[in-house]
């Protein structure tokens, strides 16, 4: 598909060229090629050089766990820019901390990236960021929708165990 619009827009390019030149239209004289203008000597082989794009996007699955005292947990991350951006900074071993009565948090190193992330909108297991403060939040309870909750992801195993999570925890990918 890349190279057929890539040679569609040549076509175009040339019957344009040939059509009108630095002359006045209609001339019998062939106007010279604009030397400022560097073009590949072979486009066609120019453009056998650029990677092939897949027609499908990657859906890459991207898990992590997290690890406290004898417990683990598992979340499945979503494809937004947050969650990519908490998975680059993995392994972390970090602090977590009551909030409430209804989720645990703790603080990245970095300030996630939420350019392009889904707001927040499940119940409990959902993993989030709260943009405003800058924290991680595990829900083990329902919450209520906020403008600076973004969604991670949400817990494929271990649910369960979320409200029992205290003091160090480890947090890394899970291959």
């Amino acid at each position: 598909m890349r190279k057929l619009c890539c040679l569609s827009a040549l076509f175009l390019l040339a019957m344009g060229f040939s059509a009108c030149g630095t002359e006045s239209c209609g001339s019998s004289v062939p106007s010279a090629p604009d030397s400022s203008v560097a073009e590949p000597a072979n486009p066609a082989s120019a453009m056998e050089e650029e990677p092939a794009l897949s027609e499908e996007p990657e859906n890459t699955v991207r898990r992590i766990s997290v690890q406290f005292g004898e417990g683990t947990i598992v979340y499945e991350l979503n494809d937004g820019t947050a969650a990519v951006s908490l998975y680059e900074q993995l392994p972390l071993t970090v602090e977590v901390e009551d909030y409430s009565t209804n989720e645990k948090i703790f603080y990245p190193p970095e300030e996630l990236d939420i350019s392009a992330c889904p707001l927040a909108e499940g119940g409990a297991g959902t993993l989030a960021y709260y943009a405003a403060w800058g924290d991680v939040v595990m829900f083990y309870g329902d919450y209520n929708e906020n403008s600076s909750l973004f969604e991670l992801g949400q817990v494929i195993s271990g649910e369960e165990r979320i409200g029992q999570m205290s003091g160090t925890i480890t947090i890394d990918a899970v291959e």
